[in-house]
């Protein structure tokens, strides 16, 4: 089997791991034998074991041993603890991939040391069904061949792209955050449709199969929202005047408001 990551080493096993396991072995771009877990639970360790046949790692110094890209994937409040133990093992050959929200860069360097590549990453839950959406940031450390190995990883769950890392609190309120505000409107648009009288079952389809199509036609006729908008609302419609509604109940000004909020806050856990 050819393949592009050669080993990668998670630390820690949870389910953004597990998605990047998924969509990496699915494209055929890292061999199982060459993914390795740290994972301190063993119930969670034997379940990837199982059913993606991954290597378990013993410990920092064995998953440093065996692979050249580590992918930091445990909470963020553990980063300082965790990484100080794999800190020794570390050498200049090491990329170290974060997807830990809200640890800046020189926070990464202050816990790994000097020695490993850096490169930040905001990925987001859809990733768990390989439709995420993932930014990330190099430190000057990294490479091109790390810059490009990175968007191959985080392409497997989605798409990604590079921007630089006062912009990664702006993408933590967008499309980090982004999942629940949808939910949110989800939630309501099937409210919505019960209130007009659809069965519970038949809201939740339609709801459903309606902000997928909408996203769907969005991004494959690259069209702007607001000509896509301009095209299902027709003079004196029922549309507009559903947008009438949304409008005088300030609805996108809430959405940007909420966006701008979830960005500050990534910025206050950050510090």
């Amino acid at each position: 089997m050819t393949t592009i990551v050669g080993t990668l080493g998670c630390i820690g096993g949870g389910q953004m791991a597990e998605a990047l396991i998924r969509g990496l072995l699915s494209a055929q771009l890292v061999a199982p034998e060459a993914l390795y877990v740290v994972e301190p639970s063993g119930e969670r360790l034997d379940l990837l074991r199982n059913r993606y046949h991954i290597q378990p790692a013993r410990d920092e110094a064995d998953l440093c041993a065996h692979c050249a890209t580590l992918l930091a994937a445990i909470k963020p409040q553990l980063a300082a603890t965790v990484l100080a133990g794999y800190r020794p093992y570390l050498t200049e050959e090491h990329l170290l991939l974060s997807i830990m929200a809200g640890v800046s860069l020189s926070g990464l360097r202050r816990f790994a040391g000097p020695q490993p590549r850096l490169i930040r990453a905001m990925p987001n839950t859809p990733a768990l069904v390989l439709a995420g959406a993932t930014a990330f940031s190099p430190d000057d450390s990294a490479t091109e061949a790390d810059r490009k190995l990175a968007k191959t990883v985080f392409d497997a769950v989605g798409t990604s792209l590079e921007v630089p890392e006062k912009l990664l609190d702006g993408v933590t309120g967008l499309s980090g955050s982004g999942p629940g505000y949808v939910f949110v409107f989800l939630e309501a648009l099937i409210d919505g449709g019960i209130l007009a009288g659809l069965p519970r079952e038949q809201a939740e389809q339609l709801a459903l199969q309606t902000l997928y199509g909408s996203a769907k036609l969005a991004l494959e006729s690259g069209e702007t929202a607001a000509t896509l908008k301009g095209r299902v609302t027709s003079p004196g419609g029922t549309t507009i005047e559903g947008i009438q509604t949304l409008e005088q109940g300030a609805f996108r000004a809430l959405v940007m408001a909420a966006v701008r909020e979830a960005s500050r806050r990534s910025r206050e856990l950050g510090r």
